[in-house]
């Protein structure tokens, strides 16, 4: 996976998969600018430690180079500045989001909070199109670009409503599969490639707090919940996007909306455990029709 020379921009690579995804296209040998709103002591409405930063230190870590930009992708000015600074983009990576606080598990729009819903529709939407419209112009002059829109669920299994969530969240995280589609057209005579990506159960910084573990014991975990033994690193997703940038054939996925598990099929790509895990298909096939935790042929 040679992106040497290459320029990519992960937008909210604060933490998780972004964040991985930040190392992973680093290590790579792509210049990677990392944007969010969590700088120094300046937090977000996430209200989490990780920083812009940090991000930077672990893709300098392993070998890349980064630069840290706060900007807040809501506000089309900090956007439009973050572009003035480039003058070509070979990789936009929007991990934009920051609103699972505001979801208010199992309620119906009725009864759920209006502000927070709107909020997290301008989080999963706005703030996605106010950043396209603005760095995607970078990509054009000349091919090969590629966009990849971060989501939860693929789009078969989002094709039917996530009960147990709610509706703001449904279509936020809904959006990106259009998103996907629209912009694969839109960049499609430029020879530029745009997809939708799903992480699987991320082992994210604030899911292994849930279950009070960290990456080097999150196996402990499983006594609790048994299905979390499904679950990913954020390297994983991290080394299939990678994958995915290197490949010289990658506009075969061009609007579509790809997971990590499916990726890492495609490109041989192992968790940092030497597994392969593909949760969306372990949910359908096992977790969500009631049957006992199993990972056997899904990792």
């Amino acid at each position: 996976m040679n992106l040497s020379g290459k320029i990519a921009l992960v937008a909210g690579g604060t933490r998780g998969a972004s964040r991985a995804i930040a190392v992973e296209l680093g290590r790579a040998g792509a210049f990677v600018y990392v944007t969010g709103r969590t700088s120094g002591s300046a937090r977000s409405e996430v209200d989490r430690p990780e920083t812009i930063e940090e991000t930077v230190s672990l893709v300098v870590e392993a070998g890349g180079q980064a630069e840290a930009v706060r900007v807040d992708h809501l506000m089309p000015a900090d956007v439009a500045a973050l572009a003035s600074r480039l003058d070509h983009l070979d990789i936009l990576v929007n991990g934009l989001w920051g609103g699972d606080r505001h979801l208010e598990w199992g309620k119906p729009v009725w009864e759920h909070s209006l502000d927070a819903g709107l909020r997290m529709i301008r989080l999963a939407i706005d703030a996605h199109l106010i950043t396209s419209h603005h760095l995607l112009p970078l990509m054009i002059d000349r091919p090969g670009g590629l966009v990849v829109e971060l989501t939860d669920g693929t789009a078969s299994y989002n094709a039917r409503y996530r009960e147990g969530t709610s509706l703001p969240f449904y279509l936020a995280k809904s959006s990106a599969h259009p998103l996907a589609i629209g912009e694969a057209a839109e960049l499609a005579p430029f020879g530029c490639t745009a997809v939708a990506f799903t992480p699987g159960w991320l082992r994210s910084e604030a899911m292994l707090e849930v279950y009070g573990v960290t990456e080097s014991n999150w196996r402990d975990a499983v006594v609790k919940e048994p299905h979390f033994a499904i679950s990913e690193s954020p390297t994983f997703c991290g080394r299939t996007i990678a994958a995915l940038a290197a490949d010289p054939a990658r506009a075969r996925w061009s609007g579509q909306t790809v997971s990590s598990g499916q990726l890492a099929q495609a490109y041989d790509v192992d968790d940092v455990d030497g597994s392969r895990p593909d949760a969306w298909r372990y949910l359908v096939e096992v977790a969500d029709v009631g049957k006992p935790a199993e990972v056997s042929g899904y990792r």
